[in-house]
C-alpha cells in the first residue's frame, strides 16, 4: 500500500483537488466569525464534518458542538427538542427539560436537513435567529441563545423555496455565508487518493496489508459515485470485509451499468454499451455547461441548428 502523503488534511476533511482548496479557503475565512453558515451539497459529501471543522477552527471550539438531524425528529416533538420544555407543558413532561439550543450555549448548533423542518417551526427558528432568544414549550420567560448556527441541506435552495420546503425569509437569514459542497465526481484528483486513504485506515486498524486489484483503480476513477464520499468509503469497507488480500471494487459497486460518464479536463469519458440517446444527451449537456450555457456556441460546436438544440433541451427537461 502506497502511503497517501499527497492527500491533504484540513480539519476533519481530506482532499487536495482545486475545488477542495477553494472550500478550505471559505471555511478558513468564516470559521473565526460568528456568521451563520448554510451548507448546500448532495448526500454523502460530508456536511457534518465540514460543520465540525468550522466549529473546531472557531473561537467557540472549547464549547459544545451539537448536531441535529431535523428529518429524524417527529414534527410534534421538534419544538421541545430544540427549545426544551417546562414541567407539565404537555402529557409526559414530568420535569423541566432543556433543549439543544441551551445544550449548545456558547458553542455551535448544526441543523442538518433544514428543509425537513416543519413550516411553523421554521417561523420560530427565524424568530430565534433574529432576536437571539426563545421560550421553552410551556414557558413564559425568554431564554438567551448564545449559539453559532450552521444549517445544511441536500436540496437546491430555489427549488426548496418554490416547493414550500424552505421559507424564503429563513433561507436568506441562514445564508449569511452559503457554502456549496462539491460532489465527489467534481473532485477528480481526490478520488483515487481517498480510496487509498480509506483502505490504509482499515489496514492500520486491522493490522493487515490488503491492496487493490489491478483494474479497481480504473473502476474507482470512472464510476460517478452518486453517494459521494460516503458511498466510496462504504464500498471500500465492504470490499475489505469480503475480499482476500486484494480488493476488486467492480464486485461491490451496486450497478456498474448505471455508471455515468465523467468530465475530466475537458474530456467526456463514456462506458462501452451506453445507449446512443443517453450518450447524445450527455454530450449536449456537457458541451452546454462547458460554454457556460451559451446555446448558440454549443449548437455551432456540435454541428446542429439552434432550433434542434432547443428541441433536445426541451426533451431532456420533459
Amino acid at each position: 500500500m502506497i502511503p497517501d502523503k499527497s492527500l491533504k488534511r484540513f480539519g476533519l476533511l481530506y482532499g487536495s483537488s482545486p475545488v477542495m482548496e477553494r472550500l478550505y479557503a471559505q471555511i478558513d475565512k468564516v470559521a473565526v466569525t460568528d456568521a451563520t453558515v448554510l451548507l448546500v451539497g448532495e448526500s454523502g459529501t460530508g456536511k457534518e464534518l465540514i460543520a465540525q471543522t468550522i466549529h473546531q477552527m472557531s473561537l467557540r471550539s472549547n464549547q459544545n458542538f451539537i448536531a441535529v438531524n431535523c428529518g429524524a425528529i417527529p414534527a410534534h416533538l421538534i419544538e421541545a427538542t430544540l427549545f426544551g420544555h417546562e414541567k407539565g407543558s404537555f402529557t409526559g413532561a414530568v420535569r423541566q427539560q432543556i433543549g439543544y439550543f441551551e445544550h449548545a450555549s456558547g458553542g455551535t448548533l448544526f441543523l442538518d436537513e433544514i428543509t425537513e423542518m416543519p413550516a411553523d417551526m421554521q417561523v420560530k427558528l427565524l424568530r430565534v435567529l433574529e432576536s437571539g432568544s426563545f421560550l421553552r414549550v410551556g414557558g413564559d420567560e425568554e431564554v438567551k441563545a448564545d449559539v453559532r448556527l450552521i444549517a445544511a441541506t441536500n436540496r437546491d435552495l430555489e427549488s426548496a423555496v418554490k416547493q414550500g420546503q424552505l421559507r424564503s425569509d429563513l433561507m436568506y437569514r441562514l445564508a449569511v455565508f452559503p457554502i456549496r459542497i462539491p460532489p465527489l465526481r467534481e473532485r477528480n484528483a481526490d478520488i483515487e487518493l481517498l480510496a487509498q486513504h480509506f483502505l490504509q485506515e482499515i489496514n492500520n486498524k486491522e493490522n493487515t496489508h490488503k491492496s487493490y486489484a489491478g483494474r479497481s483503480m480504473e473502476t474507482i476513477r470512472l464510476y460517478a459515485w452518486p453517494g459521494n464520499v460516503r458511498e466510496l468509503k462504504n464500498v471500500v469497507q465492504r470490499a475489505f470485509i469480503l475480499s482476500g488480500d486484494t480488493l476488486c471494487i467492480d464486485e461491490y459497486i451496486p450497478d456498474l451499468s448505471a455508471r455515468k460518464p465523467t468530465v475530466r479536463e475537458g474530456l467526456l469519458n463514456f462506458f462501452v454499451g451506453m445507449p446512443l440517446a443517453e450518450a447524445q444527451r450527455e454530450i449536449i449537456l456537457a458541451t452546454l455547461k462547458h460554454f457556460g450555457g451559451n446555446k448558440q456556441l454549443t449548437a455551432e460546436t456540435l454541428g446542429i441548428s439552434l432550433k434542434t438544440l432547443y428541441n433536445r433541451l426541451k426533451e431532456f427537461s420533459g
